[in-house]
């Protein structure tokens, strides 16, 4: 049987076109849109969200298939069927990580999925790092990887500045309002090819921290959670039903993982399979200058959050050592030990809260999130982790309803701990079995 044959974006569509992004991160891909209008491609930053989504990917793909293939195809066929667009005109673009996890399939579901709804003229741009599209009209210049890996990093240091700023503002909206203005102006920059060199962001990156420092704020204890699981569902709003405002409204601090973590990750895997598995000197070391370059920006990004009294990151290299003992780094299909690795550090930092949230039947978010949790709780007794799947059958108020029994069992742990700072030194101490144990293994028999 002849293979479908599927329209190229090609280099003289640059020009002619539109290139729709998914909105997955919504801070760091903004940017991400800004260094691409630089670039000299025209782009808008999707933001189309709501119940059609998911039911207009059920309609095109398999209901089987990955909860974020489903959404992400779901809003390019919405964006498409708006009106809004100029269809002859319009090309969408989309990830491949090149590993063995389905995402690296997207494209081809996509495609499949355009050919169905009547689009077929539409074409779809990989952004992978791998040369899985040897002719792609977007290629991966070195140039254009620097300004990459400058985006992600403003776009995680305005993400972690306003977590931990918003929940103790005194005056409401102030952290939005101040991430909002220095997106502003970091677009500004990128778009005039500026402010993505290390010198430039260790010159901007202290300022920008010392601006939200200067917020005025009521540090008064919060409930601190941690949000980790599959890259799309960890950070998208439409793929997480907006967790991070659900949190927001429970009155907790949220530390979400900066996304460059991941970047870090796939940076490091090529050569750890070179090493397990064998290979040549260069493939075996590869990763070892990938890293070295990162963690030029990594070490500013750490110093600008702890001058600024921020809890700050543990450098790559610290977070992979996370792993012995507990799980191996050759684990590594799609979140693989980065996952197991981040809820430890999470833990160790005083968010020991944890969202795990994964979609329904991924595999490697099943086992090495849902499946490490018993072992994180033997290491580390406070450990208070619930895992919740993300489906188009999963209701919200299910998921909601659970994420805040793990909240009542924090809350309590923070009652706990005030009574126990308020305490004289010669008070003795609680019951052996608090109502807060038997609540908790309560919530580990739901797991």
């Amino acid at each position: 049987m002849e293979a479908m044959q599927y329209p190229k974006f090609t280099s003289e569509m640059k020009k002619t076109h539109k290139i729709l992004i998914p909105n997955m991160a919504p801070v760091q891909f903004r940017i991400l849109a800004a260094a691409m209008e630089q670039a000299g491609y025209t782009c808008e930053l999707l933001e189309n969200c709501g119940s059609q989504v998911s039911e207009l990917g059920l309609k095109y793909v398999h209901n089987d298939t990955c909860y974020p293939a489903l959404l992400v195809i779901g809003q390019f066929l919405d964006a498409l069927a708006s009106g809004k667009y100029d269809l002859d005109h319009t090309a969408l673009i989309i990830t491949q990580t090149g590993g063995g996890c389905r995402a690296s399939n997207y494209i081809h579901l996509l495609r499949k999925a355009l050919v169905k709804a009547g689009y077929p003229q539409v074409p779809v741009v990989s952004l992978n790092f791998s040369g899985l599209e040897k002719d792609s009209g977007f290629p991966m210049t070195l140039p254009f990887l620097r300004k990459l890996l400058a985006v992600i990093y403003y776009g995680d240091l305005l993400v972690a500045l306003r977590a931990q700023t918003e929940p103790y503002e005194v005056e409401k909206g102030a952290a939005e309002a101040l991430q909002n203005r220095w997106l502003e102006t970091i677009c500004g920059w990128v778009r005039a090819d500026r402010g993505y060199s290390h010198r430039e962001m260790k010159a901007a990156m202290p300022e920008i921290a010392r601006e939200f420092a200067a917020v005025p704020v009521r540090r008064t204890p919060k409930i601190k959670v941690g949000v980790v699981g599959e890259i799309y569902v960890k950070y998208s709003p439409l793929g997480n039903n907006d967790l991070e405002r659900f949190l927001a409204s429970q009155d907790c601090e949220v530390n979400l993982p900066g996304l460059m973590g991941f970047l870090q990750y796939c940076a490091y895997n090529p050569s750890e399979t070179a090493r397990l598995y064998g290979g040549s000197f260069l493939e075996k070391h590869m990763s070892d200058f990938i890293l070295k370059y990162i963690e030029s920006m990594e070490s500013v990004v750490i110093q600008v959050l702890k001058d600024n009294g921020y809890h700050a990151p543990l450098p790559f290299r610290e977070l992979v050592r996370l792993t012995d003992g507990v799980i191996g780094v050759g684990d590594k299909m799609g979140e693989g030990w980065l996952l197991t690795a981040e809820m430890i550090e999470l833990v160790r930092a005083g968010y020991e809260n944890i969202v795990c949230a994964q979609p329904f039947g991924c595999l490697p978010n099943h086992i090495c999130g849902k499946g490490m949790i018993n072992k994180i709780r033997e290491l580390y007794p406070q450990a208070n982790i619930t895992p919740i799947d993300y489906d188009p059958s999963a209701t919200r108020v299910n998921q909601e309803n659970r994420i805040k029994l793990m909240l009542a069992v924090a809350r309590e742990r923070l009652a706990e701990r005030a009574t126990a700072a308020a305490e004289p030194p010669h008070r003795t101490a609680p019951a052996e079995r608090p109502v807060l144990e038997r609540r908790r293994e309560r919530a580990g028999a739901m797991v």
